[in-house]
C-alpha cells in the first residue's frame, strides 16, 4: 500500500481547515494514523534543544505534558540531526522515548516499526512527527518520497500555526506599544495547560504584558503565581532588564524598609556600608512583590509614595532617588476584605490592582492534571536517572479525582515522592508509579466517591481501588459524553484523551 494523491489532498485539506491549533494538530495526527495504519503517532515542536508534544494519538495521555530533552533521547536526537526521514531498524538498540507509554504494551516496546519525520521551515528544524507500528514491516510499503511529502505538509501546517500565534501576540502588544520594539528574545516561561481556564489566563497575560500597568496576581497557595509573574516580565518590553523578587511575608518589619528602599552607611547600627534596595535594583525592570498582603501598614504608605511619584528615599538619607519600576504583586488573601478590616490601605490596593489576574486552582483546570503529571513525571525521571518512569491508568484516575488543596505545588511534591518510592521498590531502571505510592490515596478515593458529578450516584465504599476507579471512569465518561451530545471525538478532546484510547477504555469498562 502507498500514499495516493487523494490521501495527501485529504491530509492537506484537513489540517488547513478553520480549526484551533490544538484541534488542527489532533486532526493531523488522526489522519496520519489512519492513512499509515500506525499504532501510535506524535506531533512534536522543537524548541530549546527539546521536543514538546503538540498532539498525540495512541500514546498515554500524560505524554502531552512531557518534555523530551534531545541529549536524553537518542532516537529523537537522531531525528533532529538527520534533516531527512529516519527509519529505525526494527531491532534497534536505541531506547525508544515512548517505552511504557503506549497503553497495553507493557514496560518495553520490543521489536517494532518506528519512523521519524523531521519538520523543516526555511531549512530550520521546527518539529517532528513520530510514527510507531507493532508490526516490524508495517511501513515498508511507503516510500521515502511519499513520507517526505507527508512531512512537508505537516511542516507547512506547523509553521503556519506558529506564525499565526506569533502575529496574534504581536498584534495584541502593538495596541499598547507602537513606538518601542520588543526587546525580549528569550523563550517565554512555559505554562503547562490546555484547559479553558488556562487559555483565558494566557490571553490575559498577552494583553497586559506589553503595557506598563501594575498587575495584581490573585490565587490560592500553590497555583503558580510566581510563574505568572515571570511570564508577564518575559513577555514585556522590560524583559532584558532585571526581574527582582521580594517575599513580603519573609520580611521582619525592622529591616523591611531597608530591603525595599536601601540604606546609607551609618543609617542604623550595623549599616556599615551603602546598600541598594529592591526598587533600585529593579530600576527600568520589574519588581515582583510576593505575598503583598503581609506588608506592614507603615511600609504600605511609603510604597504608595514610590508608586505615585516614582521617587524614593534610602533609610538615613534626605535625598530622593528617581526610579522607573513596574510592580507585579501577588497574594492568596482577599485584599478587599483586608481593606475592610483595616489591614491593607485602600489607596494602595487600588494602585496595585490596575489589572488584576486570577490564577485558577488546579481543581478548576479540566484535563490539565494529566498534562502536569506527565511534565513532573518526566522531570522526576531525569532527576532519578531512570530509563523509563510512567503512571499507570489507575494512578491517573486517582490524580484526576483528588481536590488538590495545595494545587500544583502539592501535585509536584506528591509525584516526586511517588517516583522515589517506585524507584526504591523496583529492581530495574524502568519504574511504574501505582496508586500505593501516593500518600494521599485514602483522601483522594474519598473525594472521588463522596462528591459525585451531577446526576451520578455515589460509589459504594466496599469496592477495591480498581473497582472504584472503573466505576468512577464509567460515570464520568458517560456524563461528558452526554454533555457533548454523544459525540465521541468531542468527548475525547474534553477528557484530554486521544479517540482510540477513549474507545478502548470505554469497551474495557463496559460503556460500549
Amino acid at each position: 500500500m502507498s500514499l495516493s494523491q487523494t490521501d495527501l489532498t485529504r491530509i492537506a485539506l484537513d489540517i488547513t481547515a478553520g480549526l484551533s491549533d490544538h484541534d488542527r494538530f489532533s486532526r493531523l495526527l488522526d489522519t496520519i494514523r489512519q492513512t499509515l495504519h500506525c499504532d501510535a503517532a506524535a506531533l512534536l515542536q522543537f524548541t530549546g534543544q527539546q521536543f514538546n508534544p503538540l498532539a498525540i494519538d495512541g500514546l498515554s495521555p500524560d505524554v502531552l505534558g512531557r518534555r523530551f530533552i534531545l541529549s536524553e533521547h537518542p532516537r529523537l536526537e537522531a531525528i533532529a540531526r538527520a534533516g531527512d526521514i529516519v527509519r529505525f531498524p526494527a531491532d534497534s538498540e536505541m531506547p525508544d522515548p515512548y517505552d511504557g507509554l503506549i497503553p497495553h504494551q507493557g514496560d518495553h516496546l520490543v521489536v517494532h516499526a518506528c519512523i521519524g519525520l523531521p519538520l523543516l521551515a526555511n531549512g530550520d528544524l521546527i518539529g517532528a512527527v513520530t510514527i510507531d507500528g507493532f508490526d516490524p514491516q508495517q511501513f515498508n510499503a511507503f516510500s521515502d518520497n511519499e513520507l517526505r511529502t507527508l512531512s512537508a505538509i505537516a511542516a507547512a501546517s506547523l509553521s503556519n500555526a506558529l506564525m499565526i500565534d506569533k502575529l496574534e501576540k504581536q498584534a495584541v502588544q502593538s495596541q499598547e506599544v507602537t513606538a518601542v520594539a520588543r526587546i525580549n528574545t528569550d523563550a517565554p516561561v512555559e505554562m503547562i495547560g490546555q484547559s479553558t481556564a488556562m487559555n483565558t489566563l494566557k490571553n490575559e497575560l498577552n494583553v497586559v504584558a506589553g503595557t506598563d500597568l501594575n498587575v495584581l496576581i490573585l490565587g490560592e497557595t500553590g497555583t503558580g503565581k510566581e510563574l505568572v509573574a515571570q511570564s508577564i516580565h518575559q513577555l514585556s518590553n522590560r524583559a532584558k532588564q532585571p526581574l527582582v523578587y521580594l517575599n513580603c511575608a519573609a520580611l521582619p518589619e525592622s529591616v523591611a524598609e531597608s530591603e525595599l528602599f536601601g540604606h546609607v552607611k551609618g543609617a542604623f547600627t550595623g549599616a556599615i556600608s551603602h546598600r541598594s534596595g529592591k526598587f533600585e535594583k529593579a530600576d527600568n525592570g520589574t519588581l515582583f512583590l510576593d505575598e503583598i498582603g503581609e506588608l506592614p501598614l507603615g511600609l504600605q504608605a511609603k510604597l504608595l509614595r514610590v508608586l505615585q511619584y516614582g521617587d524614593l528615599q534610602k533609610v538615613g538619607s534626605d535625598k530622593s532617588l528617581k526610579v522607573d519600576v513596574r510592580i507585579i504583586a501577588a497574594t492568596n488573601k482577599d485584599l478587599k476584605q483586608e481593606v475592610l478590616a483595616g489591614r491593607f490601605r485602600a489607596d494602595l490596593y487600588h494602585r496595585l490592582s490596575v489589572f488584576p489576574i486570577m490564577v485558577p486552582p488546579l481543581r478548576e483546570r479540566d484535563g490539565d492534571i494529566t498534562l502536569l503529571s506527565g511534565f513532573f513525571v518526566e522531570r522526576c525521571r531525569q532527576k532519578l536517572t531512570l530509563k523509563s518512569l510512567r503512571l499507570d491508568s489507575h494512578s491517573l484516575a486517582l490524580l484526576n479525582g483528588y481536590d488538590w488543596p495545595g494545587n500544583i505545588r502539592e501535585l509536584e511534591h506528591v509525584l516526586h515522592r511517588a517516583a522515589v518510592l517506585s524507584r526504591a521498590q523496583s529492581t530495574s531502571d524502568s519504574c511504574l508509579i501505582a496508586p500505593q505510592h501516593f500518600d494521599f490515596q485514602a483522601e483522594a478515593i474519598q473525594s472521588v466517591v463522596s462528591k459525585p458529578k451531577s446526576g451520578a450516584k455515589a460509589l459504594p465504599s466496599n469496592q477495591t481501588l480498581k473497582q472504584a476507579t472503573a466505576t468512577f471512569q464509567s460515570q464520568y465518561i458517560q456524563q461528558v459524553l452526554t454533555e457533548n451530545q454523544g459525540n465521541w471525538a468531542a468527548t475525547a478532546r474534553a477528557l484530554a484523551l486521544d479517540s482510540g484510547n477513549l474507545h478502548r477504555l470505554a469497551k474495557r469498562i463496559g460503556i460500549k
